[in-house]
């Protein structure tokens, strides 16, 4: 999240430089590192915002949010080099006896 948030500064930066640019090619490239950096910063939130809501779940023992994670595990894998080891970490936990154990609904 915290790429997020930076990300729009970079954003609101880049916004600034549009509003008051003077040749054609500078507010061209304003505009579109604008909107690129909007585009960055609101994934990255909304990314950020979803690990949030996974990691609440799984403090409660939710199986969504055991489901939810491993998800997100699988897709962090590619996010080099952190996420790698994040998700391996997260998938090794998650996927192993005692792991399922804690979220299965009670009997």
């Amino acid at each position: 999240m915290l790429v997020g948030v930076s990300m729009l500064l970079l954003a609101a930066g880049a916004w600034a430089e549009f509003r008051e640019s003077l040749g054609t090619a500078v507010e061209f490239a304003a505009g579109l590192t604008t909107l690129v950096f909007a585009g960055i910063g609101a994934f990255a939130l909304l990314w950020g915002g979803t690990h949030a809501w996974a990691a609440t779940l799984l403090r409660r023992h939710r199986p969504l949010g055991r489901v939810l994670t491993l998800a997100l595990a699988l897709v962090n894998l590619l996010v080099l080099p952190f996420g790698t080891a994040l998700g391996a970490y997260a998938l090794w936990i998650l996927l192993t006896d005692e792991g399922r154990r804690l979220f299965e609904p009670a009997r």
